[in-house]
């Protein structure tokens, strides 16, 4: 069979049977990338990115490898590898796959210059297509990264961003953002080659090299790519090893222009079990943080969700949701996903109560942080009074004491100084002390007043 372009075509009812037979994940990482290069006098030659790739789709795949090219091309097919390698001899070898033989050919000597690019066959870039800019929620917490973001997948020839290091808590959007750079520089450059991977995926590859002495294999992959992106880089701490051979992969791109973003949980001075000469690196670009999101952030992301899913929540619900669920992009789009359970599962109503059974089950809930303003207002209320007035200068008995009701519970549940509160009343600190004092002394004898304050208390916690 001359290489016709026939050899490509049985190569893709290979790629479907390896696809039916193994995990979507494994078969995107290690067959996608495989270019099927030609088929002569029964002998296939593929392309792979490295002698890395070949052995470990021996080791591990050797068994469905076979099965499928005698299935698909015949018996007594042989297959053969090609990749460039990183030396001036031929390496040579045969595999143990039965009627399958393997060689590797060397295209073409290396370049001198060890930070020259090496050209390989596009790769998957194991990109989630779900995660771009599009459906991506933005508001001030997030504004900065994503101005960056976006700038860097406009124009790769600007390296003003290199590295871009995103740090942040668990659930702030990390994970979404860098892979929407990724897929946006994919769909403004198809041609790049964009990896994303995660932290403890790369330490997993480098083990498994350093076990079968193909470091150098492996470090060649990685120094061809153009756009590297990992995840959670703090899972790399402690790990000597991998993070030497990171800061040679590291230097690599960074000398050849290539962009880096990195993900981690923490800035990069409070990262611990780093090599200094790699976090010294991680500050050579832009560090940027991805702070927990604000009300305006937490609500676009609820209306999102609930939109993506089909499903309508009345906006007292979303108002509930995102004032009580503080901390995780994740755990509201969790709360989303449990209320459209509880909607189609059970048939039951979306409402504020099941809002709350449902936060209850899945997350704490975060404490209103309450206010001077909460204060002022809830002791106004109470003694039915303009809360104005108690700014201005009356020195009527009902004025006076709830004006010293609002300092004393000011000073206790805000994280108002009494100068500050002082200052609310035109008053200095001396007198806030001295109301605060007052109030304690008639809590401790005027049990009509204690009640008094414990319901105003109750009222704050309702706010």
């Amino acid at each position: 069979m001359s290489t016709n372009g026939k050899h490509i075509e049985l190569w893709n009812k290979c790629l479907d049977i390896f696809r039916d037979n193994l995990p979507e994940e494994q078969f995107n990482a290690w067959f996608v990338p495989i270019v099927p290069i030609s088929y002569e006098n029964g002998t296939l030659t593929i392309g792979v990115p490295s002698e890395f790739y070949k052995e470990r789709i021996e080791e591990t795949y050797i068994n469905l490898m076979h099965k499928t090219l005698v299935r698909v091309f015949g018996s007594g097919t042989k297959l053969f590898y090609q990749y460039r390698v990183a030396k001036t001899n031929i390496v040579e070898g045969n595999s143990n796959l039965s009627s399958i033989t393997s060689s590797v050919v060397k295209q073409e000597q290396a370049p001198s210059n060890p930070f020259a690019t090496v050209e390989y066959s596009d790769i998957d870039p194991q990109l989630n297509p779900r995660y771009t800019f599009e459906n991506y929620c933005g508001s001030d917490s997030n504004k900065l990264a994503v101005t960056i973001g976006q700038a860097i997948a406009a124009d790769l020839s600007v390296k003003t961003f290199n590295p871009l290091f995103v740090f942040g808590a668990t659930g702030v959007g990390k994970t979404h953002l860098i892979q929407a750079i990724g897929v946006r520089i994919k769909e403004n450059f198809p041609t790049t080659r964009v990896l994303y991977i995660t932290a403890r995926v790369f330490e997993n590859q480098y083990t498994t090299a350093v076990r079968s002495n193909k470091v150098p294999d492996f470090i060649n992959f990685y120094q061809s790519i153009d756009v590297l992106i990992i995840d959670d880089i703090q899972d790399l701490a402690g790990k000597i090893g991998t993070l030497n051979t990171f800061y040679h992969i590291f230097n690599h791109l960074h000398q050849s222009q290539k962009q880096l973003i990195i993900s981690s949980d923490c800035r990069p001075a409070d990262m611990d079990g780093m090599i200094p000469r790699l976090m010294s690196r991680f500050k050579w670009g832009m560090t940027v943080e991805l702070e927990k999101p604000d009300y305006e952030l937490r609500r676009r992301v609820l209306e999102q969700k609930a939109l993506q899913d089909g499903l309508s929540i009345p906006a007292e619900v979303l108002d509930y949701v995102a004032s009580n669920v503080t901390d995780s992009i994740r755990e509201l789009e969790g709360i989303v996903v449990a209320l459209l359970a509880h909607a189609t599962m059970l048939n039951q109503e979306i409402t504020v109560d099941l809002a709350r059974a449902v936060i209850g089950n899945a997350v704490k809930l975060s404490k209103r942080q309450i206010t001077f303003e909460m204060i002022t207002e809830a002791v106004a209320n109470h003694y039915d009074i303009d809360s104005e007035i108690l700014f201005g200068k009356s020195r009527k008995r009902e004025i006076a004491d709830a004006r010293q009701l609002v300092m004393y519970l000011s000073k206790n549940k805000t994280q108002l100084s009494s100068t500050n509160i002082g200052v609310r009343f035109a008053r200095n600190h001396a007198t806030v002390l001295h109301a605060c004092k007052q109030i304690e002394q008639r809590l401790s004898i005027d049990p009509k007043f204690k009640a008094e304050v414990a319901e105003i208390e109750e009222e704050l916690k309702k706010i």
